[in-house]
């Protein structure tokens, strides 16, 4: 029997036909599970290594542009505060998350991780690219010349280590997820339930770029003797943080207002209803994400002989409670099938 996963459309992940030894489920929906995705332990000190790297950069670089006044350092100051603050907004945002359901929220708290991330990335957007632009056309206008250029790449070489460090756990994390999926770390990224692993990379992999961006900008304005080439730097360091930003964004956006699973989670889900011991087809089968790593599970099925009324309701209960039983599943609701519905069959899968 296949496993349940979270994944969304951009997370591929191929399962056989709907075949399977009857039985209690025990498997999950492939990308549901810790083992899958990495487990909300990994993807906290992935976090938490983000954040304190962040911060201690964020000192040390706003502390540099002081010393220096150089326009790109400056930029890379509120880069790494904007990185440090939306590192915050995601420890909440895995903390609101993980409440258990409750009488008003029956399916949990799972979409609050893309509120919270969300929340994070327009603050990357509004602070670290708002504020990086904004100096740059004001240095480029009025600029003047930078100093103490040592402390400079000094303070990047530093922060490029310390970035580096942060981005090697989250590309870890990322990696080892992408392998078991049979899928691009890029494509995982992009398409993973887990906006926190997603919103770490983007960031860190930006931050890289990032100071490179700024030391060539300091390094031309060392040797011209022009403010114009930090400028730029500021302004472009800006830019880059308002696409990964942008990016962030629209994949919350799409996760929180109904992102659908992908055809290989979709066809393990039907795998898994079909191979129950009570079902003779499956005419209807719906998938929403509702949290990282976690989906509600709708549908309607044919039952095997001619059970009554009383008898067919006890057998679907049972079935739900089955179906809930595997990981990441955190409600299953079934009905009969309307007479002469077909069945369905599995989705070719998107390789």
């Amino acid at each position: 029997m296949g496993t349940l996963a979270s994944g969304s459309s951009d997370e591929a992940a191929g399962t056989g036909a709907p075949t399977g030894a009857p039985g209690p489920v025990a498997a999950a929906l492939p990308g549901l599970t810790e083992h899958d995705e990495g487990s909300g332990g990994e993807s906290t000190l992935t976090v938490a290594i983000a954040f304190a790297a962040n911060l201690l950069i964020a000192v040390a670089k706003t502390a540099a542009a002081v010393v220096t006044g150089a326009a790109s350092m400056l930029a890379e100051a509120a880069h790494s505060w904007a990185d440090a603050g939306n590192e915050v907004f995601l420890l909440i945002a895995q903390r609101k998350a993980a409440r258990p359901p409750d009488r008003t929220h029956p399916l949990g708290h799972g979409r609050e991780v893309y509120v919270w991330s969300l929340f994070a990335a327009i603050g990357l957007f509004a602070v670290g690219a708002g504020v990086s632009v904004t100096h740059g056309i004001s240095e480029l206008r009025h600029g003047e010349p930078a100093s103490d250029f040592g402390v400079a790449y000094a303070v990047l070489a530093v922060a490029f280590v310390l970035e580096g460090i942060s981005f090697l756990q989250a590309n870890r994390q990322v990696r080892a997820a992408a392998r078991r999926r049979s899928s691009g770390v890029l494509e995982h990224v992009l398409g993973t339930s887990d906006p926190t692993v997603r919103a770490v990379f983007f960031e860190d992999a930006a931050a890289l770029v990032g100071i490179v961006i700024a030391a060539a900008g300091i390094a031309a304005h060392q040797v011209t003797g022009s403010a114009v080439p930090d400028a730029v730097g500021s302004i472009l360091v800006g830019v880059l943080l308002g696409v990964v930003a942008v990016v962030l964004i629209e994949r919350n956006r799409r996760f929180l207002v109904g992102q659908v699973v992908d055809d290989g989670v979709w066809n393990a889900a039907l795998a898994l209803v079909a191979a129950q011991p009570e079902v003779a087809r499956v005419t209807d089968l719906r998938l929403e994400l509702v949290g990282a790593r976690q989906v509600f599970l709708s549908g309607a099925v044919d039952l095997t002989g001619e059970p009554g009324e009383t008898a067919a309701s006890h057998q679907l209960a049972a079935l739900e409670r089955r179906i809930r039983a595997a990981p990441g599943v955190v409600g299953a609701i079934l009905s009969l099938s309307e007479p002469e519905e077909p069945a369905l069959t599995p989705r070719p899968v998107r390789r």
